[in-house]
């Protein structure tokens, strides 16, 4: 096979073209057209929770309690009730139940595995005729078994054959299909119910379970309101982050950085996006953006030699450190050890120590960033795929994030969970290296014309002489590998909160979300209905 061809000129990548800011300053005035109504809908929306509350203590039809739980989760109002919804589910898990009830068994799967209960895929055996199919024709059964069956893990045949025969049943009768029943089959197919961003999912369920003749007005009004609500929210928060970038590009030299703040915010918004994480996407949101910059800066806008003496100003994150960058660098790292302090302040005297964790995260980053500076000046391609994701899922910068995320928690986040994130846990590991994978198959043939090392796909080609179509599609099998060592992981006890876990996989959400057909990030028109529906447009009455 012909070696790969690269595009550099002595150390200097060529600048990719990416399109102007779609929303330029737009959040720094918006306010949502609810935000005035904002006390009466808070108090409504109190007196609304406790007769939820209420119907969810008097369902006791295990049915009915399924149903339930996955309406409040589509609904977006599970973490209003996760003490009442564990209460369930530890009654689901033990008690009798039909076990020749397809639809009720698979919605039962679901929903224990989701919640961390490491129940047996045997139960699903029963269902399987001579031939080795599946035995139901009945539409919703079989969707429920296709949407449990991707809460798979290693070894699960009877998981992975019940997709294979799912998918391909459902996407025979879908055309006859009534449309309701049809639009829930399509949306599936594209992403099962385990995979969604919890945010999105909750943002287009509300007006589908609006046309629900079953429906329960307290609940869809309380739904709403919480929607409502959280929308203000974010708008505050945007508008916040907004100022920050504002003043960023204010005060460096930097005419080449994307102005993508908005996008930054709903990606984050998609992995942690209760209000109580109001801080974590604050902080989160400025550590995208610098890790963009310096992704930029490093990979694309620098010589080696000024990206290297970057790395290093980094490594020392003083402010002395200054002295040794090029002068177009000294703004924005002053900047960036600027928001540092900002961050200490934002977490208060108690948790200020927790800045020490986002620094060492982006130490790591860089200095994968050097590492990857010689593979593109030596046009280097690692022999193996595995040898390029020891250095590559590391900065893709997932796990600087995710990581990221737990600094503006609540005290459940102590510095032991911190310490242990730094040890770069396994469950990190294999989110990273779905996010790097996820993101090469999208993007790799874009960055081979601008001079960028060598991705992961290519890396695969020359591995095994194979096309770069034939090395996406087994690239796609291993980011599916990916997801069944996430939920092995997530399956097995671990003395850290479970809240570590279920945040993890919230980002492998929003990675599969921003890297479904494109490089949504990059490209980031692609998702500008979905940011007008999040944060502009209110949920009606």
């Amino acid at each position: 096979m012909a070696a790969l061809q690269y595009n550099c000129d002595a150390g200097l990548a060529k600048a990719p073209t990416f399109h102007p800011s779609l929303w330029g300053d737009f959040f720094l005035t918006y306010q949502p057209p609810t935000a005035p109504q904002h006390a009466y809908m808070k108090e409504r929306a109190g007196q609304l929770k406790e007769e939820v509350r209420e119907i969810i203590k008097g369902t006791n039809e295990l049915p009915k309690i399924l149903d339930l739980i996955v309406t409040l989760q589509r609904l977006g109002l599970d973490n209003h009730y996760e003490i009442e919804i564990d209460e369930h589910l530890c009654s689901v898990y033990n008690s009798c139940y039909d076990v020749k009830d397809l639809n009720l068994v698979s919605l039962r799967f679901y929903l224990l595995r989701k919640h961390g209960y490491d129940v047996s895929s045997d139960v699903f055996l029963n269902f399987k005729d001579k031939e080795g199919n599946f035995a139901s024709d009945d539409i919703r059964s079989l969707l429920s078994l296709y949407n449990a069956s991707y809460l798979r893990t290693h070894g699960e045949e009877v998981l992975d054959e019940a997709i294979i025969f799912t998918r391909s049943h459902l996407e025979a009768t879908l055309t006859s299909l009534e449309s309701k029943l049809a639009d829930e089959v399509s949306l599936s197919l594209q992403t099962p119910l385990f995979r969604r961003v919890k945010i999105l999912e909750t943002r287009n369920y509300i007006p589908i379970y609006e046309m629900e003749p079953s429906r329960n007005e307290a609940m869809l009004e309380f739904a709403k309101l919480n929607f409502n609500l959280l929308q203000i929210l974010y708008c505050e928060e945007l508008k916040t982050v907004t100022a920050w970038w504002k003043q960023l590009n204010v005060e460096t030299d930097l005419s080449f950085i994307r102005d993508r703040i908005v996008e930054m915010h709903f990606w984050m918004a998609g992995a942690c996006s209760e209000p109580k994480y109001s801080l974590s996407r604050v902080i989160l949101t400025k550590m995208t953006a610098f890790i963009t910059i310096l992704d930029d800066i490093i990979d694309t806008h620098s010589t080696t030699e000024e990206g290297k003496l970057l790395v290093k100003a980094i490594d020392r994150c003083s402010q002395d450190a200054v002295e040794v960058l090029p002068d177009y660098m000294k703004d924005f790292y002053l900047f960036l050890l600027k928001t540092f302090d900002s961050c200490e302040e934002e977490l208060g005297p108690n948790k200020r120590y927790r800045v020490f964790y986002l620094k060492e995260m982006l130490k790591i980053l860089v200095q994968g960033y050097s590492q990857e500076i010689e593979w593109r000046d030596e046009h280097y391609v690692p022999e193996t795929i595995d040898k390029h994701l020891e250095i590559s899922r590391v900065t893709v910068g997932a796990f600087q994030l995710a990581c990221s995320s737990f600094v503006g928690m609540g005290d459940i986040i102590t510095k032991g969970v911190l310490d242990w994130l730094l040890t770069y846990p396994e469950l990190l590991k294999c989110f990273t290296t779905f996010v790097r994978l996820s993101n090469d198959i999208t993007s790799t043939e874009r960055e081979q014309t601008g001079g960028h090392h060598a991705s992961t796909v290519q890396c695969y080609m020359l591995q095994h002489s194979t096309t770069m179509h034939g090395a996406c599609e087994k690239i796609k099998d291993l980011i599916e590998d990916s997801w069944k060592d996430m939920m092995q992981l997530y399956l097995t006890p671990t003395e850290q909160p479970k809240v570590v876990a279920q945040t993890v996989v919230d980002f492998a959400r929003t990675g599969d979300y921003m890297y479904k057909k494109t490089d949504a990030f990059t490209f980031s028109h692609t998702i500008k209905d979905m940011i007008a529906l999040l944060y502009v447009e209110p949920i009606l009455f």
